[in-house]
């Protein structure tokens, strides 16, 4: 097939700006490329790619996208002036006769609304849950006008909206060659995603003060206020800002927590960072809440606990410790292989649609 790849308008590749949505794109490339599909993508002036991963790409400048998650619920759809989203859609409206199919990886309203009008099927990979009205409304009109054609990462996810048929569920895939399986942590606990408010980078700190074990963390400082309010309820030394690192650095860095913490305030759609970790063998104590929730084996990958809950947190993790951890990295690579979701990927984009 020739598929036509439209990324993230939030700003350029390779800086993190896209959460966890780059990760998701970089497997989805490699993942099609590998089955022998014509790629090509477009994305922002600034992006970095790896050499081979695409036949064709268009670089586009202008105003990155404002996150929806970051806004009010009943906040009106916003496009600034010299948009990153207007130029990506228009280069895609203007080069679709071209290609087979069309994806669109960005949590947007106006791709969605624009479906219709193209030529070319357009298929639609939701990175988010319900964050927003407006974007509520377009998920739910799309999946009812293209049932086919709307997809989305885990079952809680796709719970937040209003859709006329069981949801397709794509999960997400990693390549397991790409992560390094340490059998001998150190006595560090880890935390990794966007420092900001949704992430609950607070409560992964305080199971760390209740241990006495350093948190390693990694994610760009999208907010420097709330990483700063974080950081002054713990004593110094206790954080470890690591920054926001390419896979090979940060999986050699991961590789030795003892655990991984995910703390999510909200429902996140599905939590990469979660198998990132279960590739290294560093078993995972998260909340029982949105994807994480489903990615877990308990007992076997890690453990959950009630959300919000400190306390169990840190009482649980005595339990994480004792999962082996070749069976944690084992148990994952049979879910979440790049080759599992490169199968998933192709048949739902070559199945008949409508």
């Amino acid at each position: 097939m020739k598929i036509l790849l439209v990324s993230t308008p939030m700003g350029p590749l390779g800086m993190g700006l896209g959460g966890g949505v780059e990760l998701t794109l970089m497997a989805i490339l490699s993942a099609l490329k590998a089955r022998g599909h014509y790629l090509a993508l477009v994305a922002a002036v600034g992006s970095e790619l790896e050499a081979g991963l695409v036949d064709q790409l268009w670089l586009e400048p202008g105003v990155p996208q404002a996150s929806w998650q970051h806004q009010k619920r009943e906040s009106p759809v916003q496009i600034p002036a010299d948009s990153l989203l207007a130029r990506f859609w228009q280069r895609a409206l203007g080069e679709q006769e071209a290609f087979d199919v069309l994806l669109n990886l960005g949590y947007d309203w106006l791709p969605l609304w624009l479906t219709p009008y193209f030529h070319k099927p357009l298929f639609h990979l939701i990175s988010m849950g319900s964050v927003g009205e407006a974007m509520d409304q377009v998920i739910s009109a799309t999946a009812t006008l293209y049932p086919q054609r709307v997809a989305f990462h885990t079952a809680a996810q796709a719970a937040d909206f209003q859709l006329p048929n069981p949801p397709l569920l794509l999960a997400n895939g990693f390549d397991f060659n790409q992560y390094q399986y340490r059998a001998h942590p150190q006595q560090l606990l880890g935390w990794a995603g966007r420092i900001a408010p949704e992430k609950g980078l607070e409560d992964a700190a305080q199971v760390a003060l209740r241990w006495g074990w350093p948190l390693a963390v990694w994610g760009l400082k999208e907010d420097l206020q709330y990483a700063a309010a974080v950081e002054a309820t713990v004593p110094k030394g206790t954080l470890q800002w690591r920054g926001f690192l390419a896979t090979n650095q940060f999986q050699a860095e991961l590789g030795e927590c003892a655990a991984l913490l995910n703390t999510p305030k909200w429902n996140e759609a599905f939590g990469n960072v979660v198998v990132e970790a279960m590739a290294c063998g560093v078993p995972v104590l998260a909340y029982r809440r949105g994807g994480p929730a489903e990615l877990i084996d308990p007992g076997v990958s890690g453990v959950l606990v009630d959300p919000d809950n400190i306390a169990a947190m840190a009482a649980a993790l005595p339990q994480l410790l004792c999962i082996d951890r070749y069976g944690c990295r084992e148990k994952a690579k049979e879910r979440f292989s790049l080759e599992a979701f490169a199968s998933r990927l192709e048949n739902w984009l070559m199945q008949p649609t409508q």
